[in-house]
């Protein structure tokens, strides 16, 4: 008797279940951008904040296909919190009238001021703070 190989959608499905549970987030608050070019799968994991109203890059990882780029976010997920910095960033868009409070897990502020910025000009939001958190 042959086994039936398991759909490759149901198993991306599967993937990105177990990243959203490991995160605790819900649907409608994670976004899988996959994007193929020269053969590399990049898969941008992009957060929704319902509280801002805006989109942050979590994280990025490239894979010779998108279970390959899952597999890498997966093992991303279960080792960042040894692997990654927390930072505070308290910005405001241009057309805000408030001040808000966002967090980021980032290997130096560089790159949690790219998270920030991702998909957007970088004209619109003013940063007025970063700061380092201790480890706790």
């Amino acid at each position: 008797m042959a086994l039936i190989q398991e759909d490759t959608n149901v198993r991306l499905s599967r993937m990105q279940r177990e990243i959203r549970e490991h995160l605790g987030m819900k649907d409608d608050d994670l976004l899988f951008d996959f994007r193929e070019l020269d053969g590399i799968v990049r898969l941008d994991l992009v957060t929704i904040s319902p509280r801002h109203n805006q989109s942050f890059l979590f994280h990025t990882t490239e894979g010779t296909d998108k279970t390959d780029a899952l597999i890498k976010m997966i093992d991303y997920v279960k080792r960042m919190r040894e692997a990654e910095n927390t930072y505070t960033l308290q910005w405001m868009g241009i057309d805000d009238r408030e001040l808000h409070t966002s967090y980021f897990r980032a290997k130096n502020m560089y790159e949690a001021l790219d998270k920030l910025y991702y998909g957007r000009d970088i004209n619109t939001i003013n940063v007025y703070s970063l700061k380092l958190n201790p480890i706790a």
